[in-house]
This record gives structure tokens, C-alpha cells and sequence, in this order.
């Protein structure tokens, strides 16, 4: 599926581009000093294994179901991206813990053009990957890819705060740099809880949301043979749902009958973009 494999590519870009990014950040922030830098390539590395979880739980993701599986495999995307969370959460720790002591200890950092020449490289990278998986998102219901997104808006974000720091060691203003540090720490937390919770809920069997519900109940109330419908039962596979719904007929009418326009109205429901298999059960009323 197209899903899948723009995914797979989407994980590999990341994983490519942050290595890169890495390389050159580590380069210059320990080279000159820079807590604000530093603190970015930490986030890189965080990057890095954001991506490669990205491509590892996508792969999985995409196969198909089997006897094991009877729903497939996609519940994988959410795992991955809860390891994915708790790494930037991590990250977002130490990274917090050393621009605390750049603040009051004070900042070291020596001033090059070069650190202004990585900020910028990294700045270009990092929107042409957002503005990419931006596509992709709009295109595919999928948190791995929106994980990745928010990633490549955020690092956009934080190396723009980065360089302002470096700039303002021109004006002998190295207080900055710590405080970019922080900033830094508090984003990618935020941004990792927010995950978290998004991953949680879908391995927690949350409900398929209102408005596809009310979707489903518009279809099935176009059936003039159905009296009454019970409340929508769901249960996430991946990014889809298999979605139960028991619809009372009259008692007169013929199982074949009933189990036709059960079928029909299956096929209807299943039709739902985020609906994986809809399952409908008749009462006779």
C-alpha cells in the first residue's frame, strides 16, 4: 500500500537527515562550546532513533493479517511512537539538567560563523522534511508520520531559538544560550508527552471518535427497514476500527432478509475511511 511504503521512505529520509545533522551539530557545539547547540544535537540523536522507530513499526505495521492476527498489525504504529515519546521525554531531561547548569554556572561558548552556517543548514533540512511529511499527513491517517512532523516543526522552531543565541554572543550576551537550553528541554517534553497520551489512548481501546459515529448512523438510518439502532461499539486496530452494531428489524421479516440488509449495511460502514471491518448483529423488534 502506498500508506506503507511512503512511510518507509518518510523513516528513512529522517533517519538519513539527522545523521547528517548530528554529525555537523555535534561538531560545532562541542567544538565552540555552544549549550544551546548542544542541546540541539541531543535532540538530533533523539531524532534519529524517532526515525528509525518510525521505519521499524511501519514495516511491521504493514503486514497483513494472519492466523495469529486475525486485525492485522497496525496497532505496531502505537507502539512505536509510545517508544518514541518516552525517548524524547528522556532526552528532554538531561538536556533540561545541563542547560540548567550552563545558567548558573555561566556559558562558555566561543563564537564562529560556522555555528551560524550549521543553524542554517539545519533550519533548510528540517522544513523540507516538515513540509514533505506535511504531504503525507494529509494524505494518511497515521501517528507515526505525524510524530515525525511535529519532529521536523519543532526542530525548525528550536535552532531558529539556537542561532538567535549564538547571535546574541556578538552583543556579549551569553545568558541566552542556557535559557535556549531549557527552552529547548520543555518543547521536546511537551511534544513527547503529547504523543504519549495520543499512543495510550489507541492501545487502551479508545472509541472511535463523534464524528465518525454520527457518519455511521446516518448510513444506517437511510435503511427504512431498521427501527431502531443500539449504541456504536469500537475497538482500534492500528488506525482504523472494527466498529459492532446492533440494528432491531421487524420480526416479520424473513434471516434472509435481515442478514442481507445486515450485509449491505456492512459493506456501507466498511466503506468509512477509518473503519477497518464493521461487524452488524439483528434483533427482531
Amino acid at each position: 500500500m502506498d500508506r506503507f511504503k511512503e512511510t518507509k521512505n518518510a523513516g528513512l529520509l529522517g533517519i538519513v537527515g539527522n545523521l547528517f545533522l548530528l554529525i555537523i551539530k555535534g561538531t560545532a557545539g562541542f567544538t565552540f562550546k555552544s549549550q544551546s547547540m548542544i542541546a540541539d544535537t541531543v535532540n538530533s540523536a533523539s531524532d534519529i532513533f524517532a526515525s528509525l522507530m518510525t521505519f521499524i513499526g511501519n514495516k511491521i505495521a504493514s503486514e497483513p493479517q494472519d492466523n495469529t492476527h486475525n486485525f492485522g498489525h497496525g496497532k505496531a504504529e502505537y507502539i512505536f511512537s509510545l517508544l518514541i515519546s518516552i525517548s524524547m521525554i528522556l532526552v528532554s531531561f538531561k538536556v533540561l539538567y545541563d542547560s540548567i547548569k550552563t545558567l548558573i554556572y555561566g556559558s562558555s561558548l566561543n563564537f564562529s560563523w560556522l555555528l551560524v552556517i550549521v543553524c542554517v543548514v539545519t533550519i533548510v533540512i528540517k522544513l523540507a522534511l516538515y513540509l514533505y511529511t506535511c504531504v503525507l499527513c494529509k494524505k494518511y491517517d497515521n501517528i507515526l508520520l505525524d510524530a515525525s512532523n511535529k519532529d521536523h516543526r519543532n526542530d525548525c522552531i528550536v535552532t531558529l531559538f539556537t542561532l538567535i543565541s549564538i547571535l546574541l554572543t556578538l552583543a556579549n550576551i551569553y545568558w541566552f544560550d542556557g535559557l535556549v537550553g531549557i527552552g529547548i528541554s520543555v518543547w521536546i517534553c511537551l511534544t513527547g508527552t503529547k504523543i504519549f497520551m495520543e499512543s495510550y489512548n489507541v492501545l487502551m481501546d479508545i472509541s472511535i471518535d463523534e464524528r465518525t459515529s454520527e457518519i455511521i448512523l446516518d448510513l444506517a438510518h437511510q435503511y427504512k427497514e431498521i427501527k431502531k439502532i443500539d449504541e456504536i461499539v469500537s475497538t482500534p486496530v492500528g488506525y482504523q476500527y472494527v466498529v459492532f452494531l446492533t440494528i432491531y428489524v421487524d420480526g416479520n421479516m424473513t434471516t434472509f432478509e435481515s442478514h442481507k440488509l445486515a450485509d449491505m449495511l456492512e459493506m456501507d460502514v466498511s466503506g468509512i475511511e477509518k473503519v477497518y471491518k464493521a461487524v452488524v448483529h439483528v434483533n427482531p423488534i
